[in-house]
């Protein structure tokens, strides 16, 4: 079983609490594990299994990974682009 540990956040130059979850990427970043590659991932709020979910599943369950005061807003940037929708906001 492969496990992937995150610290979650991490603070800026100025000190100014950042989360490590994005909802995008940014020009230049590198991935260089494919998402179909990952499977479990442990932030210091827990651990999730990603193997065999939807995308929309998937978001959910890595924005539950994030800081709490980083959850609405990595919501909100999921349903903008279309990876979640309202109708599957409830579910897990």
């Amino acid at each position: 079983m492969d496990i992937d540990i995150h610290t979650e956040t991490r603070k800026d130059k100025d000190g100014k609490l950042m989360s490590n979850i994005v909802p995008t990427l940014e020009l230049g970043d590198m991935v260089t594990v494919p998402a179909s590659d990952v499977s479990n991932i442990v932030t210091e709020y827990g651990m999730v299994n990603l193997k065999g979910k939807s995308t929309w599943q998937r978001a959910k369950l890595l924005i539950s990974l994030a800081h709490p005061d980083f959850r609405d807003e990595l919501e909100a940037a999921a349903l903008k682009a279309n990876i979640i929708t309202r109708g599957t906001i409830g579910l897990s």
